[in-house]
């Protein structure tokens, strides 16, 4: 498996007030999916000048909002096989993932709480 790109991860049910915060500090919207569980779920990722990004994604079924670290991979299967290994659980159910026209993605918690989005992105 390899790691082709890494970032903090906020998930919330308000995304707009912390989106134009990192626009304010210098982020520009790069990327927008909104094709995420039938649209009730969307995600930017943010970069600024200097190559850093942050994603902001929007989720109605957060009871608050959720920090944690997005891993984009090479191979989806293999990197969730080697958190579930390491144990991460994935808290729609084993092996639920979410299908999308350009990624295969899901949410992982670690035994500590913290949370992990691995994603591969389908490239046509």
């Amino acid at each position: 498996m390899k790691i082709t790109g890494i970032c903090p991860l906020i998930v919330t049910k308000e995304p707009e007030p912390i989106i134009k915060v990192f626009e304010e500090l210098g982020f520009e919207r790069r990327h927008t999916k909104t094709d995420i569980e039938g649209g009730t779920v969307f995600a930017v990722v943010m970069k600024d000048a200097n190559g850093n990004r942050v994603a902001v994604a929007k989720s109605d079924n957060m009871p608050k909002d959720l920090t944690g670290i997005a891993i984009n991979v090479d191979n989806f299967q293999e990197a969730y096989d080697f958190f579930i290994a390491k144990g991460f659980v994935n808290p729609r159910g084993e092996g639920r993932v979410t299908n999308t026209s350009s990624s295969k993605a899901t949410m992982l918690f670690a035994p500590s709480g913290y949370a992990v989005s691995i994603s591969e992105h389908i490239k046509k």
